[in-house]
């Protein structure tokens, strides 16, 4: 199967040309449009715990759609709601990825997503959660955010700080922890930061510029008093 990536990073969208028996997996209301050879079908992309996992422990959808080229080659567009990149991942079934919620759009065949569990300090102040989306298998995955998506590649022993609000997916080999901002408590929440995230290296962080809540709290201030 071919893809590519069309309209950079505010409003993209995903081609992908399929032959005639070749399936993608997408999140729900993923797909734009397809060619008149292809079919749509809903699936829960595994059993219905983990179906019911990913929607009540990681706020994903309970369905995925499934898009087969039935009756000949075919194209489809695959896009998502909010307005940011989209970013393709080959994974080769030596790790999982860590996915923020909402951040799995759609993936070839042989990934599977399900859900997994961070210690209890990232789960209580991370945005996350307590429960991630895990990435598995061999085959492309397309990873969505809010903002563009930005690659932060670390070597042994090197360390970035990302504030939690900006996280997309990383490698589950690679460990991160909460802690301040700065040095004190005051410091951090005048900062505006409070919390952040440290990652270590070796591995790739990839993050979103904007964040959600950053956003919703510009848009209150635009909006007349009492809306």
């Amino acid at each position: 199967m071919k893809y590519e990536i069309l309209y950079g990073n505010a409003f993209p969208v995903v081609k992908c040309d399929m032959q005639q028996g070749e399936s993608i997996k997408a999140e729900s209301d993923a797909m734009i449009s397809m060619s008149g050879t292809l079919d749509v079908n809903g699936s829960m992309g595994g059993n219905v715990l983990g179906g019911l996992a990913r929607r009540f422990l990681a706020g994903e959808s309970f369905f995925f759609q499934t898009i087969v080229a039935s009756r000949g080659p075919g194209s489809v567009l695959l896009g998502h709601a909010a307005p940011g990149g989209i970013i393709d991942v080959e994974l080769d079934g030596t790790y999982n990825l860590r996915v923020q919620k909402d951040g799995f759009l759609a993936s070839t065949f042989g990934i599977e997503v399900d859900t997994a569990v961070q210690n209890l300090a990232q789960g209580i102040f991370s945005r996350e959660g307590l429960f991630v989306l895990n990435v598995h298998g061999k085959g492309t995955v397309f990873l969505s955010s809010f903002g563009a998506i930005h690659a932060i590649n670390l070597a042994a022993g090197e360390e970035a700080i990302v504030d939690n609000g900006h996280l997309v997916a990383w490698p589950d080999y690679m460990q991160y922890r909460i802690e301040k901002a700065s040095n004190g408590w005051i410091s951090s929440i005048m900062s505006g930061e409070c919390l952040v995230c440290r990652f270590r290296g070796p591995g790739t962080v990839l993050i979103q510029t904007r964040k959600p809540e950053a956003f919703a709290q510009w848009l209150r201030g635009m909006l007349p008093s009492g809306s």
